[in-house]
Parts: C-alpha cells; structure tokens; sequence
C-alpha cells in the first residue's frame, strides 16, 4: 500500500491542475445540485419494531385525518392572582385565541379548553392544543410566528401565557460554533507549523471536503429522506477528521524535507507513510458510523452513512489535493523546525543548537519509559475513579421539562405541572384494536377499566372509535412526570396487562404517544449498545492486526478506548445527573442522561481515538521496523507525533467545547461528553498508557503467531517497501535538523 500511495503521493504534486480541477469541478457539481434540488423537510422518524410504532402505523391507517405524527403547541393560560379563568373577561380572551390559532393554513384542529373541561380544580389555568398538519421540524416558521403572536395578544389583557410542545422546534444553529471551532484550529494549527500558509492547507481541504460531502447530502437529502441533523453530524465529523488527515500530511511532508529530500519526493513519501495511516484511521471511522445501522433506527443510520461519506471524502482529500496543493506552495511551505519570517522565522540556528535540545515530547517519553509502572498505575487509577459516576446512569430523552427555566417551553411544562399534576405533560395514548373481537364496545370499556385500577395512574379519559367501530384510543394520564421510572414502570404495566386482555378477547392493546416513543427508544438503543460495540471494536481489532501486525497493541488500543468512554459517561453523570459543576457549566436541571448519548459517544470518539492511535503508533512501528529497540521506537514516535497528536486534539476539544455554552440541554450534553471523552483519550491514554504499555512490553508488543503472519497480507504502513526508493540519503546536518 505504502509504494502504491507514494506514487499516488507523487502523481498528485505533478499533475496538480489536473488534480485541483478535478476537486474544484467536484465541489461545484455538488453545490449545484444543492442548490436546484428540491427542498428537503425533516427526516421522517421511525422506530422499527418497536410497540409505539406499530401504534402510530396503525393509527395511520384506522384514524388517517387524525396526523398522529404532526406538530402539537399548547397554549397555557393563568389567571391574575385574585381571579379565576371562568371569569367572563378571561374566558373572552381565551376563546378569541382559539379563533385566532384557527386560522393558520398548517393547523389541523385547535381545542376549545371549556367545552373539553380543560380547566384545573381551582380554575386558575386553563390551555388550548393546537394541532398541526406536518411535524415540528417542517412546520414553517411563519405558523411559529402566528403561535407567538396570538399568545402575545393574550398577555395583553393581562393573562400570565406560555407555549409549550414541539411546535416551537427549530432546527439546529451551529454556524457559529463551527466558525469558533475554525477559528481555535487556524490558530493551533499555526502555532503547530510555525507558518500561515502550512496552517491554511488543512483548513482549507477541510472545508472543501465537508463542502463537498454536506451539499452532497442536500442534493439527495429529498429523494433520501435525510434531515437537517445528518449534515449537522456530517460536518462536525467531516471537519474534525478533514484538519487532522491534512494535519497529517503536512506534518510528515515537512518532517521530509527536514531530512533533505527534493519536494515531489518528501511528498510522494508523506502519503506513502503518513497516507497509510490516514488510510486505516479513516477506516476505522467509517466501521464505527456505518455500524449504527445496528441500531435499527433508520434516521440513525442516515446519519452514519452520511458521515462515513464525507469521511471518506476527507481521505481521498487528504492522500491527492494535499501533495497537490504543497506543489502550488512550493518553498512557501518549510521543513520541519523552520518559522516563516512573519512568525519570527529566518534566524539560522548555530551548529548542534537543535540538537542539544529534544522536543517536549521526547522528554515526555523519556519520562515515561523510565517510570512505565508508575505513569500506567495513575492513568488507570484515574480513569478509573472518573468512570464510577457510570455505574448510576439512567438514560431517558429530554421534554420540555428538561429546558432553561428562562423558555417559554419550560415555563409552559411548569404551569401545566402546577394546574395538573406532573404525569400531565406526558399523556399516554392507549390504542385498542378490537378488530378481532366479537364485542368491541365492552373490550374498549374494560380495557379503560383495567387500566384505571393500575398504580401511578392519574385519569383514563376514552375516546371515540373509528368509522368501523372497532379501534379506539384511550388517553392516560400517570400521577408521575414523563421522565420518571414510575411512569415507565405503568406503560410496561399497561403493556403486561395487554397480553392478557389479548388472550381473553383476541384485542391488541398498544401504548404509544411521546413518553411512551421515548421509552421505547432508549431500551433500543441500550439494547443495541453491546452488540454495536462488539461490531465496532471487534472489526477495528482485526483491521489494527493488519496494521500493526500485532495482537497486544489492538487489544491495547481497544482496552485504552473502553477506559476513555467509562471515563467520560462518569464525568456526564457526574455533571448532567447528579449535578456536580453545574453551576459551573450553566446546567439548570439535572436529570437522566440522553439515551442516544453512550451510543453515539462510543462512535464518534471511537473514530478520533483510534485516529490517533493510529498515526501515534505506526511512527513508532516504523522506527522498531526500522532496527531501533522498543522503548526507544517509543522515544521516536514521541519525537515526530506528539506535537501533531497533541494540535489535533486540542482543536477538537475546542470544536466540541463550543457546543457547551448552547442553551439546548441535549447540545450542551453532547458537547460536553465528547470533549471530555477526546481530552480522556488523548491525553491520558495515548499520551500516557499507551507509551506506559509498549515500555513495559518491549519487544512481546509486536509479536504476531508465525501462522498468522504468513496469511496477513502486508500492507506496509511503515513505508518499509518506500527505502530501496529513496536514492538521495540525508546528509549528516540534515539529521541534526531532524533530531531537534
């Protein structure tokens, strides 16, 4: 592989107009097709398999007016203290927003809160429901718009008015993040290379290539069904691994020159070495992504495959417009050790200045070599003490209850709370086919019957059937609020008691609604969670015996990834559930972790960690190949790729750290998980254990079964294929340079 892509490497710096047309033609064709393809709604979403699913297809079919799927607002009105909202003036003001709410083309029905009774026990709140045609993401912002402006005329007469439900969903902003995140990386990357233009070329190939992959994901985001968050996840992947594969392309192409090699040459071998590896790392990435089909979600699914594209873009980037684009900066471009004059540049260094003195991290291996024992006993103690948290965590989705108290939404959640009892913001729908039975009506009213004298329920109200008399919906209200156990405790209660009334009467009994979807989805994915992770780490295991031609180093490398992820679902729990810094990271409610988090935690950092396990140990693969001892191979790998390692992990803690300061509890969550989880892995486990282990090891680190070595292909990461090709040894003071 490594002879193949020297030549690619080669053939790139070469035909580089060839090579620039062909991605500049690519990103134009794909903004296009952005731009005339057919505006895409939110991706529709689905739970295959799961109870509330087979409830909302069927309620589709038997109820097809009803929009089971679309948008719901309630509007909750508060009387003035003193007064009660069946007072004439405030019953006025109500029925008059009602009126108003009718009139919006999207709104399929708007209840009337006296002639449905819904007025608390003390008469002090009341609320209207409005219901739309099209979700939450595909309602147009001009049917927001109304909703805010009717509850605003309400205030007017001196109501307390608040707006709650998924009608005020909006999709997500992260430009301003993004440009944060690209702002912290211009500088670390600067400070990494010394020079503007070597720090430019990653974060332009970046942006091509997420260019590229996001407008590929809105020409065909219509006919796929892809929603705003695939191309959200897609250029948060694909800017992350875009800046560290060029990263690593310029850092070895530069170490290159440092040894003294014409530019097409350092080039050809930068992708033959350093492209393997982004090769294998960027594989890696795409197995984690492409792997959350397991979760059987297909919204999810988009997601990864989308992402594995642009990941896969980035490679491709990365192994042809990089070596393409060194050749159009020429000797702009320094070797290794050298500042441009604009950044303090120019001063030659007297002989063997340099070589007095190691880089930080050389000495931090050094460090670490001499003392493995005591460096890996603290990394795994405190990795360990960061991991307990984990042992307490509870995963649900967020409502409105979990938003700022400075929302309109949270607000609403309260009032209603207050005026209702907690289990009021969840409703359950209970859906009741009695297709099969022989009397319908008396299952519907036993059925309601039995439910009413389960625990923790607060009201059965049933509804009116359908045309055929033989499928009806009977509303549960729980004592408890939607997020608690004991709710989730009842919708398995009423489910148990639905496979006897079953037996008895041949009626299927359904739960659904939100609370009930988002039980169901957070059992899917924590069922779907170990056998994802065997998949994922158990192909990456294989790949990396490919690479590394090593069986302790993958299972290291798979080990360290576990340590990481425990470590930073501890620290989420820690924040997010029990509080801990709250205060601190601004997080007004506590409560239970987002279920979608361990899964898409294990995903994401997975790629970035093995990212850097990859382009940290293949360095030191290739010094041990190359005939130095096994502690110092690690010195080695140390000496070239942690300053590397290091810039790249430090821009992705800032890209994900950005997201920290959203007012969206979910985005916060998100953020926070995956920052954590990159600084854990990096700098803890790479930096510290994986040195720590390869020490204590020493030469049993690279030992393969003979068996196993003669089947495995060689796919040459170290370049080894690459010797016999480099003509022009370095001369002696250019291995002065290098050894700085």
């Amino acid at each position: 592989m490594a002879t193949f892509l020297y030549r690619l490497g080669r053939l790139a710096f070469r035909r580089r107009h060839f090579i620039a047309l062909i991605w500049v033609a690519l990103l134009t064709l794909a903004g296009v097709g952005a731009a005339t393809a057919p505006v895409a709604g939110n991706s529709s979403f689905s739970v295959p398999g799961t109870e509330s699913q087979k409830a909302f297809d069927l309620l589709e079919e038997r109820f097809p007016g009803m929009n089971a799927d679309g948008a719901t607002a309630r509007v909750v009105f508060k009387a003035p203290s003193g007064e009660k909202m069946t007072d004439s003036g405030n019953k006025k003001a109500v029925k008059e927003t009602v009126a108003e709410l009718r009139k919006g083309s999207e709104v399929d029905s708007v209840t009337d809160p006296y002639a449905t009774g819904a007025v608390s026990k003390d008469h002090g709140i009341t609320y209207t429901e409005v219901r739309y045609k099209v979700s939450g993401m595909e309602l147009e912002e001009s049917s927001r718009d109304a909703l805010k402006e009717a509850a605003h005329d309400a205030q007017k007469t001196g109501l307390t008015v608040e707006i709650g439900g998924d009608a005020l969903m909006a999709a997500p902003e992260t430009g301003a993040t993004e440009i944060i995140g690209i702002a912290i990386a211009a500088v670390v990357l600067v400070i990494t290379f010394g020079s503007l233009l070597a720090a430019g070329l990653p974060l332009l190939t970046a942006i091509i290539g997420v260019g590229i992959g996001v407008s590929t994901i809105g020409a065909l985001a219509s006919a796929l069904d892809l929603g705003t968050t695939t191309s959200t996840l897609a250029s948060m992947i694909g800017l992350a691994v875009g800046i560290d594969y060029a990263l690593f392309i310029v850092s070895r192409y530069r170490a290159e020159l440092a040894e003294g090699r014409e530019r097409e040459e350092a080039a050809g071998r930068a992708v033959g070495t350093a492209g393997s590896a982004v090769v294998f790392a960027g594989l890696t990435v795409v197995i984690a992504l492409v792997g959350l089909s397991v979760v059987n979600i297909p919204m999810l699914t988009k997601m990864g495959v989308a992402a594995a594209g642009t990941v896969a873009i980035a490679v491709l980037i990365a192994l042809t417009l990089i070596p393409a684009l060194l050749g159009y900066a020429g000797r702009r471009v320094r070797p290794a050790g050298q500042k441009s004059k604009l950044l303090g540049g120019g001063r030659k260094p007297a002989h063997g200045e340099h070589a007095s003195r190691p880089n930080m991290g050389t000495r931090w291996a050094s460090f670490v070599v001499r003392r493995p024992i005591a460096v890996l006993v603290l990394g795994v103690i405190g990795l360990g003490a960061a991991a307990i948290p984990a042992a307490s965590l509870e995963l649900g989705l967020p409502d409105d209850g979990s938003q700022p108290t400075s929302t309109t939404q949270r607000r609403a959640y309260d009032t209603l709370t207050d005026g209702f009892g907690p289990g009021f913001n969840g409703p359950l729908m209970v859906v009741v086919d009695a297709k099969d039975s022989d009397h319908p009506k008396t299952v519907f009213k036993d059925t309601a019957k039995t439910i009413k004298g389960l625990e923790d329920v607060g009201m059965v109200i049933p509804g009116k059937p359908d045309k055929a008399g033989d499928t009806s919906i009977i509303t549960v209200i729980p004592k408890s609020k939607p997020s608690s156990r004991t709710t989730e405790d009842l919708v398995h209660s009423i489910r148990d008691k639905g496979v006897d009334i079953k037996a008895d009467t041949d009626a299927n009994v359904l739960v659904t609604g939100t609370t009930a979807m988002n039980i169901d989805v957070s059992q899917k994915l924590n069922d779907a969670l170990l056998p994802y992770l065997a998949l994922v780490v158990g192909l990456a295991f294989l790949l990396l015996i490919l690479v590394f031609r090593s069986i302790l180093v993958p299972l290291k490398a798979a080990l360290g990834f576990l340590l990481s992820v425990l470590a930073a679902l501890g620290a989420v729990v820690a924040v997010f559930q029990w509080g801990w810094l709250s205060g601190l990271m601004n997080v007004e409610e506590t409560g239970p972790i987002m279920s979608m988090m361990p899964i898409f935690m294990v995903g994401v950092v997975f790629g970035l960690a093995m990212d850097y396990e990859v382009f940290l140990v293949t360095r030191m693969r290739e010094a041990y190949v190359h005939g130095e001892n096994p502690r110092q191979a690690v010195v080695t790998g140390f000496r070239y790729s942690a300053r590397v390692v290091t810039a790249a992990a430090v821009i992705m803690i800032a890209v994900f750290s950005g997201f920290i300061g959203s007012s969206e509890a979910m985005i916060k969550m998100i953020g926070f998980g995956l920052a954590i989880a990159v600084f854990f892995d990096a700098f803890i486990v790479r930096m510290a254990i994986v040195p720590a282990v390869l020490a204590l090891l020493g030469k049993r680190a690279w030992w393969l079964p003979k068996w196993l070595d003669r089947v495995l292909p060689n796919v040459d990461v170290e370049g080894e294929g690459l010797r016999g090709a480099d003509e022009k040894q370095p001369r002696d003071e250019d291995r002065e340079l290098v050894s700085a």
